[in-house]
């Protein structure tokens, strides 16, 4: 699949725009305390994550030129949005600060084997939008990634399609990921798919979306909606590849001892980006992204393990793959 607008000059190799949030995570939780009794967990600690957050900070890690697009309240956790984002060298001109609403954050409660059932907070994700004047500022990109579709609650109503459709346009290359899909969050992803190179939800976020159970079947239909690519990331189950041109890839995950999922799929999301930035073969692009999801699984908060892009390919190197 050709990869558009790559080799062209553009002020941003990396635009995220979707959902950012604020998680409070901890470690291991087995129940929730009943009254108002306490259980001692081991590990606690605080992350920017969401299907735009954390994508844009790993992006940051492996050395891209990035820009934040979304919404934070005016509040301390929005305060610390901003100053996490900026640490990393992340653009903010377009993080709005949206009245009327908190900044969207979670207490994930991360389980003993990984998974991370969360009590979260829509916020300001419902809350921000795109202006036409900011169009131009916001497609000066070479990859242009949407996070969060179904949170996204002023963007969702039309305006996304539009900002895709002026970016396929431009010559951008289009990623797209979805918030815990169910089936009526269809019609909302469906319009995106034309303008969309690579749409990479989870198993079960791409099953909720078709009704369908059969991966095969689910990557057809996702392209007969118009995807130039489905990227369907399936945990220990690896990721499977498929696109418009009929070509297939199935790849295994890596061997690792899990602490916590949360925010494994946008790390995906921005590891992938980084292979294409970098003109990789689709396999090493996709191996690019397993090594950014296998490695934020390493540690308690999305992101928390990876730190540049030599690591990443260290970690490709030297971990092996299941069988």
């Amino acid at each position: 699949m050709s990869v558009l607008g790559l080799g062209e000059k553009m002020n941003f190799d990396y635009t995220s725009i979707g959902f950012y949030t604020m998680d409070a995570l901890c470690r291991p939780v087995t129940k929730i305390p009943e009254g108002g009794n306490t259980i001692f967990v081991d590990d606690f600690t605080i992350a920017v994550s969401g299907a735009a957050g954390a994508s844009a900070i790993v992006a940051a890690k492996h050395g891209l030129s990035v820009q934040a697009v979304g919404g934070i309240g005016e509040d301390l956790m929005g305060d610390w949005v901003l100053q996490r984002l900026s640490h990393f060298g992340i653009d903010l001109k377009h993080m709005q600060r949206c009245p009327g609403y908190s900044t969207s954050c979670s207490i994930v409660t991360t389980r003993p084997d990984g998974a991370r059932p969360a009590l979260h907070k829509h916020g300001a994700t419902g809350g921000f939008f795109i202006e036409d004047d900011q169009i131009d500022s916001i497609l000066e990109t070479k990859i242009l990634h949407v996070g969060g579709v179904g949170l996204m609650d002023r963007m969702d109503k039309g305006r996304t399609v539009e900002v895709m459709t002026e970016a396929k346009a431009r010559g951008c290359v289009t990623t797209l990921d979805v918030f815990a899909s169910t089936s009526e969050d269809l019609s909302l992803v469906a319009p995106l798919l034309p303008y969309t190179d690579y749409f990479m939800p989870s198993e079960e976020e791409a099953m909720a979306l078709s009704g369908l159970s059969d991966f095969e079947e689910i990557a057809q239909f996702l392209l007969d909606q118009g995807a130039g690519a489905v990227i369907l990331t399936m945990g220990e189950g690896g990721v499977i590849y498929r696109d418009k041109n009929a070509t297939k890839i199935d790849l295994p995950s890596f061997m690792i001892d899990v602490v916590c999922t949360c925010g494994c799929g946008d790390s995906f999301n921005a590891g992938f980006a980084t292979g294409l930035h970098l003109n990789k073969t689709m396999e090493d692009c996709l191996y690019l992204g397993q090594a950014s999801s296998a490695q934020n699984a390493l540690g308690l908060g999305s992101q928390a393990v990876i730190q540049t892009l030599e690591q990443t390919l260290t970690f490709i190197e030297t971990t092996s793959l299941r069988e």
